[in-house]
């Protein structure tokens, strides 16, 4: 089971740059992260049972002291020792171990979900913090093209080709840009302390992100089925198991149990007599046998496990109807990602087009500022749509990735 769970590590679709450093952020997530750190620690309690059930049931160690002594042939009896120790029906701390076992991997299981999860906040948001950081990069950029314009729109009040008017409505287009970067940078904050705060750190600490990502031309080839192999799908597998280890449990302890012991008994002797015995001490070896006649209460426990066992089959039922639906959800939402990638490419460069149209405008002394400011509302539309569609591509890549467990 553990050898499986770690072959189907969870990987994230990147690219370049974006490979290497979310690769390293998601090995230090790990490392620091304490819900795992505790589920780790759970584990290694559950894996504790099974030396705790590997054990016989206390032995019985009794004295006694005769106040008034029992006369008997040979003499007085003068005290008592006994000792006995009950032993179980054979197999069944073999039958408590494989439960213990089961439901220590269970708690394996749960270490793996808690890992995916983890690695899925951790791309998300690391996906988020690039939307936000190429955002502020074209904001730069359009504020830097608007000065540009700022500068030919003063040139040509100079020359009364345009008006005063023309100036501000640039300066003020520049003013709006700005206040969209400080609003952003504020977010970047905000989702920077979320991420470190994914990976257990100081909130204030830098988070190094690419500068750039593209959608791949080709999306990589997924195998639906692999979705049964998620672990929180192998979870309910293993619940199930430990369901039938504690059923073989239930039956073992339904068997009779064997006792074995030992009475020893100190006789004095008898002054009055003289024969071969005389004062001779009793050994009693014993043997018990503890029978569950009355057992309902193992019949109870039967139908308890047989109920639980299909409670879990349909909670897993549910769970990959869960599952199903997100995996079908996220590919369709990484399609739409690429088809809206794919359009705003092509409307930048009739955007890129119509702004040569325009400078070669005003090299021959005509240019309408107001179509100035249109196209280049519409180029940053664009750019920010780009840099929407290749975030929400990743992050749905990533949640596909968690259903189907590659």
């Amino acid at each position: 089971m553990k050898k499986n769970l770690i072959f189907m590590a969870f990987a994230l679709l990147t690219v370049g740059l974006n490979a290497q450093t979310l690769e390293l952020y998601l090995q230090e997530a790990e490392q620091n992260n304490p819900l795992i750190q505790a589920l780790e620690l759970r584990y290694n309690i559950a894996k504790e049972k099974v030396s705790e059930v590997n054990t016989l049931p206390n032995t019985t160690i009794g004295a006694g002291y005769f106040v008034s002594e029992p006369e008997t042939r040979t003499g007085p009896q003068r005290a008592r020792f006994s000792v006995s120790q009950m032993l179980p029906w054979f197999g069944t701390i073999t039958a408590r171990e494989n439960y213990a076992s089961s439901m220590a991997e269970t708690e394996y299981v749960e270490i793996a979900i808690a890992k995916r999860k983890l690695a899925l906040s951790v791309a998300q948001s690391y996906y988020r913090l690039y939307a936000l950081q190429a955002t502020q990069g074209k904001l730069d950029e359009n504020i830097a093209l608007l000065n540009t314009y700022e500068r030919l729109a003063l040139t040509s009040v100079e020359v009364g080709k345009a008006s005063a008017v023309d100036v501000l409505k640039l300066q003020i287009r520049q003013n709006e840009l700005q206040q969209q970067k400080e609003v952003l940078q504020q977010q970047y904050i905000a989702e920077q302390a979320v991420f470190n705060n994914l990976l257990n750190r100081d909130e204030s600490i830098s988070v190094e992100v690419v500068d750039g990502m593209d959608i791949p031309e080709e999306d990589p080839i997924l195998e639906k089925e692999a979705l049964t192999l998620n672990p929180e799908l192998l979870k309910y597998d293993q619940l199930y198991e430990s369901v039938v280890q504690s059923e073989l449990l239930n039956q073992k302890e339904n068997a009779p149990s064997l006792g074995f012991g030992l009475d020893y008994v100190t006789v004095s002797e008898r002054p009055d007599m003289s024969f071969s015995d005389n004062g001779k001490d009793i050994v009693m070896p014993m043997v018990t046998l503890s029978i569950p006649i009355f057992n309902n209460k193992f019949k109870s426990v039967t139908k308890q496990n047989q109920l639980r066992q299909q409670e879990i089959e349909l909670q897993k039922q549910e769970r990959l109807n869960v599952l199903e639906n997100t995996f079908a959800k996220a590919l369709s939402q990484r399609n739409e990602a690429r088809i809206a990638y794919t359009i705003q490419a092509k409307n930048l460069d009739q955007a890129k087009d119509a702004e040569e149209i325009l400078i070669k405008n005003y090299e021959t002394g005509t240019i309408d500022f107001n179509d100035v400011l249109d196209i280049q509302e519409l180029q940053l539309k664009f750019q920010l749509n780009q840099i929407q569609s290749v975030q929400m591509y990743y992050v749905q890549s990533a949640l596909i990735n968690y259903v189907i467990n590659k």
